[in-house]
């Protein structure tokens, strides 16, 4: 056993075994911690989800790293995860290359800021071609996924965290099943899950969602985005964040920003409402310090209070968003990849389908006429059937309609 409580396997190669980044994060082993330990192992062993989903809810999450590693797998809904490992076990160098690896590149060049902070430049520059490993591994594996920027600080904590054999199945999973709507084409799904912020406030607090009501939830795109992972800079806060993140329902996270910005609202109203710049200033920075365990206790507390079906804009979002397909945590434990590249690919349909809805719109608001607002209405509704379909219209008016708005099909 090392200083730090964590326990080395006599067959784990030294230069394989995740370091801990800050071993001052992780709590001593009291005689409680101790227990709860137990309990989490006893829970793994017996592959008992859902009390390891309570345990990793409640304070101090997993307690350190040596746990989570057991844990973090069968959050992520793989079981047997030694047959998902096998199939990442696979050269992917011979896999054709990933539109977006240039990017990261340029992404991982920037990683490891703030932790692991005990190590040499060699050891930084290791871990940088590991973590560009693990992400070209698993975009390969998944060609369909888009990488967006700040994904590199999530497979980061990862990386950290996990065995070798363990991090690109983990990852994969949590990017079809997980974060799936911020790894498509375009990153309107993402913005739907923002707008719900507002609705979650105007719940709680009225008045303060009025006061924000010039100021868009963009705020939030790079905590919610990135699982938190951009913004929280100390390695115990950020892991912890995870135990719960990955336990909890995919929209808890929008929940938790929803609490951060409950909880400033006395430094919020200090603003006036008419300057919505500078409240996007403030919100788009994480309050410092931030107590994790109030943060998370609260958040439970508001979405059970106020649950996503209460909310009044949860009916338009999309039945392929991780936020329904992964509404209830254990729909994911079931979910295959295959299942998640689908869901990915009715969701593409879906946003092209609304691309090609507003090219109608505006080309019809183009050419209105009083007179026929009536009968735009109509036109609307039935080339919007058209569009549903997939196929557009045909025939002579096909043609026309093609060569008016530019419309190819899907």
């Amino acid at each position: 056993m090392e200083p730090n409580g964590r326990v080395v396997e006599e067959t784990e190669k030294p230069e394989d075994r995740p370091s801990d980044p800050d071993a001052s994060s992780l709590p001593l082993r009291s005689k409680e911690s101790n227990a709860k330990v137990a309990r989490i192992l006893d829970a793994c062993k017996w592959r008992d989800i859902s009390i390891l989903r309570t345990l990793a809810t409640s304070e101090g999450g997993l307690v350190s790293d040596e746990v989570r590693r057991q844990a973090w797998p069968l959050l992520l809904g793989y079981i047997d995860h030694h047959s998902e490992e096998k199939e990442f076990l696979k050269d992917w160098r011979t896999l054709p290359k990933h539109r977006d690896e240039d990017q990261v590149r340029l992404d991982v060049d920037r990683s490891f800021i703030y932790y692991p902070n005990d190590q040499s430049s060699e050891d930084l520059d290791r871990r940088k071609e590991e973590l560009s490993d693990l992400i070209t591994e698993v975009l390969r594996s998944q060609p369909y996924l888009c990488y967006f920027q700040g994904y590199h600080d999530i497979c980061q904590v990862f990386l950290l965290v996990l065995e070798p054999r363990s991090r690109a199945a983990a990852v994969a999973r949590l990017s079809t099943l997980r974060i799936r709507d911020f790894m498509l084409p375009t990153l309107a799904p993402a913005l739907t899950q923002l707008r719900l912020i507002p609705v979650i406030l105007d719940a709680v607090d009225p008045k303060l969602c009025a006061h924000l009501s010039l100021t868009q939830p963009f705020f939030a795109l790079s905590g919610t985005l990135t699982m938190y992972a951009h913004d929280i800079q100390e390695y115990g806060e950020i892991a912890r964040l995870f135990d719960v993140l990955l336990a909890r329902e995919a929209v808890f996270s929008v929940y938790m920003f929803a609490q951060i910005v409950l909880q400033r609202s006395d430094e919020l109203f200090e603003t006036p409402a008419d300057e919505p710049e500078m409240l996007h200033s403030i919100l788009s920075k994480l309050p410092k310090p931030l107590d994790i365990e109030e943060l998370i206790a609260n958040t439970v507390y508001l979405f059970e209070k106020h649950p996503p079906e209460r909310l009044r804009t949860w009916w338009s979002v999309s039945s392929s968003s991780v936020l329904k397909t992964a509404r209830w945590p254990e729909q994911t434990k079931d979910q295959s990849l295959e299942e998640g590249e689908m869901y990915f690919k009715k969701q593409v349909k879906e946003l092209q389908w609304a691309e090609q809805r507003e090219r109608v719109l505006k080309v019809v608001w183009k050419y209105r006429r009083p007179a026929g607002t009536i009968g735009v209405a109509v036109l609307v509704g039935v080339l919007s059937f058209y569009l549903r379909r997939g196929s557009g219209p045909s025939g002579l008016f096909g043609a026309f309609w093609r060569q008016w708005t530019g419309y190819k099909g899907h």
